[in-house]
């Protein structure tokens, strides 16, 4: 009992109270007493709350920290996942670069063993030339044919304008070698769409025949000459361009092969201004894409090549080149007659 109740409860005693205040009082303070036993408890239990809160909260605080911690840890983690696939998307874009400048070695030779013909073919009529000329002067003065002279050393010169011409011509292709081969810087540049296409037609077409000599094709052209110059990152697009046209070659090759009656393999590319758009199409004759393909074809490692003749990479890069310059690209194919890809390009 508390201090103060047990000295009422000595007063209660006295013989001064009546025996009804004595009864009265005893009745409160036992009461008094019942409140202040409940009261103490409450507290008690509501000390033990406090402490029981407090380590709670302690353990609460310390495994959100350890979660924080293993999100920071995660985020890490996923930081450098993301740079090192980063890494690999640069790396496989210059593989399949490097594989598609592969493709190309034999139509490059091929391109620049033209003009080098030339080159030595006026070279060395340009040699005979300057030893008639040479014959032409030993001779006495009155036995020179001036006129003679004058017609050689114009041959001269106009065979000098040949050898200029075809040795730029096979300088441009060396270029466009080099810039297909190099890592793109990314920056856009006034480009002839009409020449980039013409240049890749031809290589891709004769990459094939130094492959397969039998070989031959129905190369179908339709430029549309007012377009002038479109601001592109001009390897990048040509790798668009070279990679549509390699898929048409093959597709049509195989075909061939299987030796369907009057086939003529036929690959056709085209360009045309659409309002705001440059368009170019490419067109092929070969086998087409089976429908189940179709919504596939460029998505990563989707390939409908043989086991060891495709990567799966080229359309997926060429895809993402051409959404890289705000285009489009996208296909219609009917099997077993052929397919048409369309690259949309807007014109700035």
């Amino acid at each position: 009992m508390n201090v103060n109740l047990q000295r009422m409860s000595e007063i209660i005693n006295l013989p001064e109270l009546s025996p009804e205040l004595r009864l009265e009082l005893e009745k409160l303070i036992k009461a008094t007493d019942k409140e202040l036993e409940i009261a103490l408890f409450k507290l008690d239990r509501t000390e033990k709350v406090k402490r029981t809160t407090a380590i709670l909260l302690e353990e609460t605080i310390e495994e959100l920290e350890l979660k924080r911690k293993a999100v920071e840890d995660s985020n890490l983690a996923l930081q450098k996942s993301l740079e090192e696939l980063k890494a690999t998307q640069q790396q496989l874009i210059q593989s399949e670069k490097m594989a598609s400048l592969g493709e190309l070695t034999a139509g490059i030779a091929h391109e620049i063993q033209n003009p080098l013909n030339f080159v030595n073919n006026f070279s060395e009529v340009s040699m005979e030339l300057f030893d008639e000329i040479t014959e032409e002067r030993n001779k006495k003065q009155e036995a020179r044919d001036d006129g003679l002279e004058a017609e050689i050393l114009a041959d001269i010169r106009q065979n000098l304008e040949k050898i200029n011409h075809h040795g730029k011509r096979a300088d441009a292709i060396v270029k466009g070698m080099l810039e297909h081969s190099r890592s793109s810087a990314g920056e856009k540049q006034p480009t002839d769409i009409n020449a980039l296409a013409d240049e890749f037609l031809r290589l891709a077409y004769h990459g094939l025949r130094a492959k397969d000599k039998s070989f031959n094709a129905i190369l179908k052209t339709d430029f549309e000459e007012s377009i002038g110059k479109v601001e592109v990152v001009s390897q990048d697009i040509g790798r668009v361009i070279l990679n549509l046209l390699t898929n048409a070659f093959y597709t049509v090759n195989q075909k061939k092969q299987r030796n369907p009656e009057g086939y003529e393999p036929t690959v056709s590319i085209g360009t045309k201004k659409t309002g705001n758009q440059v368009e170019i199409t490419i067109s092929d004759n070969g086998n087409g894409i089976p429908p189940s393909a179709i919504d596939k074809i460029f998505q990563p490692f989707f390939t409908t090549k043989p086991t060891g003749e495709g990567t799966g990479l080229g359309l997926s890069l060429a895809y993402d080149i051409v959404k890289a310059h705000g285009g489009e690209l996208y296909v219609a194919s009917v099997a077993g007659t052929g397919s048409t890809f369309t690259i949309k390009l807007p014109v700035q």
